[in-house]
């Protein structure tokens, strides 16, 4: 008996979140380049044809919360649309960070994978992909904001230093982690240190107040 239209989205999903978990734990344990998408659909239980039917790449199945981090951007940033876009985008961090979202979220397992990625070029190489395309997506989304062309450059500019600050906020609040300190004040000095440079690149402009 064929499942309904929303039982059978939440089984695909179940499906695709099982073998990304499945991929990474092996990926951690045995590096990137030695795991193979035959191993991990054995590990999985699935064919290698069913993983690539959910992940067009080895890659993929490593980042496989890159649309729904995409997604969290847009949604945040719309949903304060009232606010100026730096500030919106600043109470969208801090939400997340209140939250302890997993997108953010510092302990063994991020500790761990983040490692991973930065022992394989390839990996790493594709983290400087889709920070790109978050810079890309938040720099239209501030500039939508205020009515400006997407390629204006100040919301170039101010996109760029936000998603720099904040991926050398969390780098150094996984150093703190691993010594063994409290992650939270690293993170937020250094979130604090490059918003404030933010704010001084975009002064006078109407991505810092509204009355600009």
């Amino acid at each position: 008996m064929t499942p309904p239209p929303g039982r059978r989205e939440q089984r695909k999903a179940e499906t695709r979140q099982a073998i990304s978990d499945v991929a990474t734990e092996l990926i951690i344990r045995r590096g990137f380049e030695a795991v193979s998408m035959s191993e991990i659909a054995e590990a999985a239980g699935v064919s290698r044809k069913t993983v690539f039917n959910y992940f067009a790449s080895k890659e993929d199945l490593v980042f496989d919360r890159d649309e729904e981090a995409r997604d969290l951007l847009r949604e945040g940033m719309l949903a304060r649309r009232s606010m100026p876009p730096l500030a919106a985008f600043q109470s969208l961090v801090q939400e997340l960070l209140e939250s302890g979202h997993p997108l953010l979220r510092i302990n063994t397992g991020a500790a761990a994978f983040w490692l991973t990625v930065a022992e394989s070029p390839v990996l790493a190489g594709r983290a400087r992909e889709l920070q790109a395309l978050l810079i890309a997506d938040l720099a239209c989304l501030m500039a939508d904001a205020i009515g400006a062309d997407p390629a204006d450059a100040p919301a170039q500019l101010g996109a760029s230093m936000l998603i720099a600050a904040l991926v050398v906020a969390y780098a150094d609040a996984l150093r703190a982690f691993n010594k063994g300190n409290d992650s939270t004040p690293a993170f937020t000095a250094t979130w604090q240190r490059g918003s404030m440079g933010v704010r001084a690149a975009l002064s006078g402009t109407a991505y810092t107040a509204r009355d600009q």
